[in-house]
């Protein structure tokens, strides 16, 4: 039998213009929202640790993303705008919209965070507290693979298809768990709960689920980059208050400290934490994400 990681959350399925998509959801409906949304290569259930602290206090939405877990998986187009960061932000908009939340706090993690900052930027009303949780701006993120051997899933994945997708589909366990353990503090998969690893499984099975995955990246590659490089052109930064939550273990802090990055970019006035954690922080340390997190949202 499968074990349910949200006791008390409802499981709806949300319909859309550009399809289903799957959340769980639980607190109390009148309590303000928050939105947490998942990274690569995982889905709604890496949030399985801290969602129900959050919910004492909050009405609590952890979404699987267009491509991700239980969601919808189009086909991605010549442009790569079907997974750019601002489409997405427009579908979290969407299901938002369709559970009643026009103004909500958001939490994101890796690519769930570059969905919430682009999306504090292009529509800074809607989003009244933001997390980001272990990632820099994605312009950073390229000048520092363009400088270095940092990052090469990024180039990797953002290969023109089918390369990257027949790749990974010859042995997409062993690719994916491969990327779960080089990026966790102790290299192996025993922070991930057996039932989460059951569901990110699922997901990272399915061929158009890989295709998504791999145009998620390739929108980086593009639109994102330029949707980035246009607002700093601008000195468009985000209004909200923004936390920025990082690990120890992962992303490289030699050349300039996370914290620096955003403040110089697109969140001056942000506040930073730092965890000991690899990649994951909702899994490795969900009790510092956790507080972490309170703290934050309760301001």
């Amino acid at each position: 039998m499968t074990t349910d990681l949200f006791p008390g959350f409802s499981a709806p399925w949300i319909d859309i213009p550009v399809g289903r998509f799957f959340a769980r959801i639980g607190g109390p409906e009148d309590a303000p929202p928050v939105l947490l949304l998942h990274g690569f290569p995982q889905t709604h259930a890496c949030w399985h640790r801290i969602a129900p602290a959050l919910a004492e206090t909050h009405r609590v939405i952890c979404l699987d993303l267009k491509g991700y877990g239980w969601s919808a998986a189009p086909e991605g187009d010549a442009r790569h705008e079907t997974y750019a960061k601002r489409t997405l932000a427009r579908d979290v908009v969407a299901v938002m919209e369709h559970l009643g939340h026009v103004h909500f706090a958001l939490v994101g993690h890796d690519r769930g965070a570059r969905i919430g900052y682009r999306l504090a930027l292009d529509e800074p009303g809607r989003v009244a507290r933001l997390a980001l949780l272990d990632i820099l701006p994605t312009l950073v993120q390229w000048e520092r693979i363009e400088a270095s051997s940092g990052s090469a899933h990024w180039k990797d994945l953002a290969r023109p298809a089918p390369e990257p997708e027949n790749e990974i589909g010859r042995d997409p366990d062993g690719y994916f768990e491969g990327l779960l353990r080089d990026w966790s503090n102790a290299k192996s998969l025993d922070a991930f709960a057996p039932a989460a690893l059951a569901l990110y499984r699922q997901g990272w099975a399915v061929p158009e689920r890989i295709h998504a995955m791999c145009e998620d990246y390739r929108a980086g590659a593009t639109r994102d980059r330029e949707a980035d490089l246009a607002d700093l052109a601008a000195q468009r930064t985000i209004p909200c208050p923004t936390l920025i939550l990082t690990g120890d273990g992962y992303l490289d802090r030699s050349a300039e400290a996370l914290l620096t990055a955003w403040q110089r970019t697109f969140a001056p006035n942000a506040t930073g934490v730092d965890l000991i954690s690899g990649h994951f922080l909702a899994e490795e340390n969900p009790e510092g994400t956790r507080d972490a997190l309170r703290a934050f949202l309760a301001a």
